[in-house]
């Protein structure tokens, strides 16, 4: 087990649902309450695993929770460009919103990349 905390992409992350929380209050018009909620929740999920992963009982179980974490942050990826083509947000913050989750996912897969390789020099 090993703390989250020092994790670049776990604060990054955490700070990204924070904003994207804030961002997606504005979705209530036109009836786009569940982009708000699949965008939140997919946002959540991308520190969330990083957290749960650190409590993993094995180095396999943790990249395994990366993974996820991964696949949560193309989730947030995609409904932040339908938010986009629906002008539910502003074009410069989509963007800014989309680079910085892609940032987060190369992060997060250099990562699970780092912590496999160390399997792989375990044996």
């Amino acid at each position: 087990m090993q703390s989250f905390r020092h994790i670049q992409a776990w604060r990054r992350s955490t700070a990204l649902g924070t904003e994207l929380h804030r961002v997606a209050s504005g979705f209530t018009r036109g009836g786009h309450a569940n982009l708000r909620s699949q965008l939140t929740r997919a946002a959540d999920s991308i520190p969330t695993n990083i957290v749960e992963g650190c409590g993993a009982s094995s180095k396999k179980d943790f990249a395994r929770y990366l993974d996820v974490s991964i696949k949560s942050a193309m989730e947030t990826e995609h409904h932040l460009i339908a938010a986009q083509n629906l002008r539910l947000i502003p074009p410069d913050d989509s963007s800014r919103l989309i680079a910085e989750v892609i940032e987060i996912r190369k992060m997060i897969f250099g990562y699970r990349r780092k912590i496999l390789d160390s399997l792989d020099e375990d044996d």
